[in-house]
């Protein structure tokens, strides 16, 4: 499903000695818990405006107050009943695993619903077969990755669509522990050296057909590529049988803040996210040559942070739970532009198209002043006699650095022209969006829905707000699964299962003539 991978990609084993190898990165999850009420006043120095403060800074300062002003409250280790708004969208989990394959064929057809992109949902079959191929246990996985021989007495494992996740999941034994495995011996002493300094290799396997999980390096130093490679694995196993895919934003995401509308001196700023999106494919060959994608349904989060336990454990916690909350802020505006044009700021001003330095022309610039250098200066261009012959440049089809600094414009533009934005599976007639993000650290996933209202993006977009002592919005309530550990057969299988019922919720499909009453959770 994801193509084939080669021996090419991955990175031999280092061998460092034992007394080398740095302690493990202790794993603490945050678990930090606001609660904020609805009617509850607001700090003046807390208020949503005072966020344009710390824009474009992610210190401790602008998780804590972004988390206070826009009134966030959380709910912790919450089941899938919960997380998804409408529980009636979630699979029969639990008759699905007593299905055997043969079964799960035969009643397949029975168990796909139709979905907004046209196709039918994936049903009990693909199911079985992801529960299969993530159930394989890791020793027997990296084998197969390693393409090393399995051991005596097994076969080799199957991994199917499941090999790009535990390839990735190989690259993290060199930094962290698989808790699964037990504490790693000494090194056997058949390998020590005898006394003439030769290595004993009696009765020793051959070192290529066996795999060690050795962790070389710590945690804290695992290259952030790895954790989002790894995560994007994992949730392709469910999405892309839903028509979804995941994908890096091709401009930078960015929330976006305004000042009120008719301030004096009008502002905007943002606070840059690190978040990729899961967006739907296209379902047709031409609109995939183009690049086109729809959504986003959601964002994925991935933060290298592994101290949680720093002297200030609030200001740490609250500080990654404010990355999380940002990503869900980003995508709510993303979904909100459906059906909308973008309008830069300052487009149609007097001070994006006309120019105020005195009037003047304004003189050289850069390496503009090297043609107008005085004569016998020491740095002056070599003359005609001294100038070697060069092939005549082809002409420039676009604007010099220079020519283009001197115009006066709006900013650049910030949608992607191939992105149709949609709040795909947003429910209607609500005020609200509720937005799932699926998060990560060490090697642990959760998922977190944020419910975020639509007169808070208004405020954000510069919709003056009188009262600052009080929300208009009331409050933004999220809630967050637990978090799954994946190296763990167990707890993997429970984030695919949550991760399914959120495709699912997601993707539905809805009658076009009337509203679907749903109950809100």
């Amino acid at each position: 499903m994801f193509g084939s991978f080669g021996l090419a990609n991955l990175p031999p084993k280092v061998k460092v000695a034992p007394e080398d190898v740095p302690p493990p990165t202790p794993i603490s999850l945050p678990r930090y818990q606001p609660f904020v009420q609805d009617d509850a006043p607001v700090d003046p120095q807390q208020a949503l405006s005072n966020l344009l403060k710390y824009t474009g800074r992610a210190s401790a300062a602008s998780g804590l107050i972004g988390l206070s002003a826009i009134g966030f409250d959380l709910k912790l280790d919450v089941e899938a009943e919960e997380l998804i708004p409408v529980p009636s969208f979630i699979p029969d989990f639990e008759k699905w695993e007593r299905l055997t394959s043969e079964e799960a064929g035969e009643q397949n057809q029975a168990e796909r619903r139709p979905i907004r992109n046209g196709n039918l949902s994936p049903g009990c079959q693909v199911y079985v077969e992801r529960r299969k191929e993530l159930s394989n246990k890791n020793e027997d996985a990296f084998h197969t990755v390693r393409r090393l021989p399995p051991p005596k007495g097994k076969q080799q494992a199957r991994l199917g669509n499941a090999y790009e996740f535990f390839r990735c999941l190989e690259f993290f034994t060199t930094y962290w522990d698989d808790p699964t495995q037990p504490p790693s011996l000494p090194p056997s002493p058949e390998l020590a050296p005898a006394e003439n300094g030769e290595t004993n290799t009696t009765n020793t396997p051959l070192e290529s057909s066996r795999y060690e999980a050795t962790r070389t390096s710590d945690g804290c130093s695992m290259p952030p590529e790895y954790r989002q490679n790894l995560i994007s694995a994992f949730i392709k196993l469910v999405a892309y049988d839903f028509g979804c895919n995941v994908s890096m934003a091709r401009y930078e995401p960015r929330l976006h803040l305004s000042s009120p509308e008719g301030h004096p001196s009008p502002r905007k700023s943002y606070s840059p996210s690190n978040c990729h999106f899961i967006f739907q494919s296209p379902t047709t060959r031409e609109t995939a040559r183009a690049g086109l994608v729809y959504g986003p349904l959601g964002a994925v989060s991935t933060r290298p942070g592994t101290n949680f336990t720093t002297p200030d454990i609030e200001t740490a916690q609250s500080t990654d739970l404010a990355r999380e909350v940002l990503a869900a802020l980003v995508t709510a505006q993303h979904r909100a532009r459906e059906g909308k044009v973008e309008t830069r700021f300052g487009e149609g001003q007097w001070w994006t198209s006309k120019p105020r330095w005195g009037g003047g022309t304004g003189g050289p610039i850069g390496r503009e002043i090297d043609t107008d250098m005085p004569l016998g200066d020491k740095d002056a261009l070599p003359s005609d006699s001294d100038k070697v012959v060069r092939p005549a440049k082809k002409p420039r089809k676009t604007l010099s650095i220079y020519d283009a600094y001197r115009m006066v414009r709006p900013p650049s533009s910030t949608w992607d022209k191939k992105a149709r934005y949609e709040a795909i599976g947003r429910q209607k007639g609500v005020d609200y969006d509720d937005i799932f993000v699926i998060s990560s650290i060490f090697h642990h996933v959760s998922i977190l829905r944020v419910r975020i209202p639509d007169r808070l993006l208004e405020v954000l977009g510069g919709s003056p707000d009188p009262d600052v002592t009080q929300r208009s919005w009331g409050r933004v309530q999220g809630w967050r699964s637990r978090w799954f550990d994946l190296f763990d057969i167990e707890q993997r299988l429970t984030a695919m299962r949550m991760l399914w019922a959120v495709m699912a919720y997601q993707m539905r499909k809805e009658p076009e003539d009337k509203d679907v009453a749903m109950v809100e959770k």
